[in-house]
């Protein structure tokens, strides 16, 4: 008689390929820099039809956006589709630091994104070597909603620090970079901005909801595109025909 020697089976293999990737990317995405896509935040950013392009259809909370900001024009596009993400991130506690060697931003107009100019702190520096300490510095600081830094060159070694920093204090991070070289660095998404046609508001000439064509250019794990957002009455909405948006979205809204 022969005698073969019996293993136990491993539970792990037993579970259905569904549970496995699920159980794979709750151990990969931490180590990644993901940590708001697993659930673990309260806070919810919501890109209308960009959400599906991010792990989870979650906005990276906790992380390093980096937004190009190298072609005329694009800079207030940019720092005005920042503010409507920011207006989402201070519905709870916190203040903003926005710091740059030259400041463009009027603090008044930032109520129409519904943000308490008092809550966002300006830091106005002398030069870009300030400018990169102080974003750094200030990205480790526990408890602020969001910190914006206008920086002209993120090279992959000073994005690497500020990735680190923000996956210790998860506090997330907005790079404008006017460097016109897109080169490879650490941040979790790169982001273009320019600016679109509005949404006539009550069709009045010359008033009207802000659009923006957005471009993910790149997303660890997830889905690079490009869409036409608007932000209308404190929230995004992505459209390719203006005139069905407005009239759907005021059927919603009465």
């Amino acid at each position: 008689m022969f005698a073969f020697e019996t293993f136990p089976v491993d539970p792990y293999m037993l579970q259905p390929k569904s549970d496995i990737i699920r159980r794979l990317q709750h151990e990969i995405l931490p180590l990644q820099g993901y940590k708001s896509a697993l659930g673990r935040s309260s806070l919810k950013i919501d890109l209308d039809a960009i959400n599906p392009a991010f792990p989870n259809a979650t906005f990276p909370l906790g992380a390093i956006h980096e937004f190009m900001v190298n072609a005329p024009g694009t800079k207030a596009a940019t720092s005005g589709f920042v503010t409507s993400i920011i207006s989402s991130l201070m519905k709870e506690e916190g203040v903003v630091l926005w710091i740059s060697a030259n400041r463009t931003i009027f603090p008044p107009a930032l109520s129409f994104f519904n943000i308490d100019a008092h809550r966002i702190i300006f830091v106005d520096l002398r030069n870009q070597k300030e400018v990169s300490w102080a974003v750094e510095e200030a990205l480790q600081v526990k408890g602020l909603a969001a910190v914006v830094g206008e920086v002209q060159e993120l090279d992959f070694t000073a994005s690497r620090r500020l990735q680190l920093a923000v996956e210790k204090s998860q506090v997330t991070g907005f790079i404008l970079n006017n460097n016109k070289k897109n080169n490879t660095n650490a941040s979790l998404c790169r982001w273009q901005v320019q600016v679109a046609p509005s949404i006539p508001i009550d069709n009045l000439p010359g008033i009207g909801y802000p659009c923006w064509k957005v471009d993910l250019l790149k997303v660890r794990n997830g889905c690079p595109g490009s869409w036409q957002i608007a932000w209308m009455n404190g929230r995004f909405s992505t459209t390719t025909n203006k005139r069905i948006v407005y009239k759907e979205f005021h059927k919603k809204t009465g």
